[in-house]
């Protein structure tokens, strides 16, 4: 009886932990080359293309918690300076 409770739990915890390695992060689709403005943003997210994601881009994370999608930084300068921006914001409020 012992047994067989072990192996259904061990079971479980090896299904849960399939379950969870095929979670879907949110990916940008798309992305807008406009410049947003600076001082609606409060973080950022880098996505790669082939790392869950089809494409590559910066996801802009605004103060209200909506998430734009521009260019990736290799691709827009200006998408650097507002990563480097943001960087240095953080490391103050640190």
């Amino acid at each position: 009886m012992t047994s067989r409770v072990a192996a259904l739990l061990l079971l479980g915890i090896f299904c849960v932990g399939f379950a969870s390695a095929q979670i879907v992060s949110d990916c940008c689709l798309k992305v807008s080359r406009k410049t947003l403005p600076l001082q609606i943003l409060d973080g950022y997210i880098i996505q790669d293309a082939g790392h869950g994601c089809e494409i590559s881009a910066t996801a802009f994370i605004t103060k209200v918690g909506r998430m734009l999608c521009v260019s990736h930084p290799k691709d827009q300068e200006w998408v650097k300076k507002y990563i480097t921006f943001l960087d240095e914001k953080k490391a103050k409020r640190q």
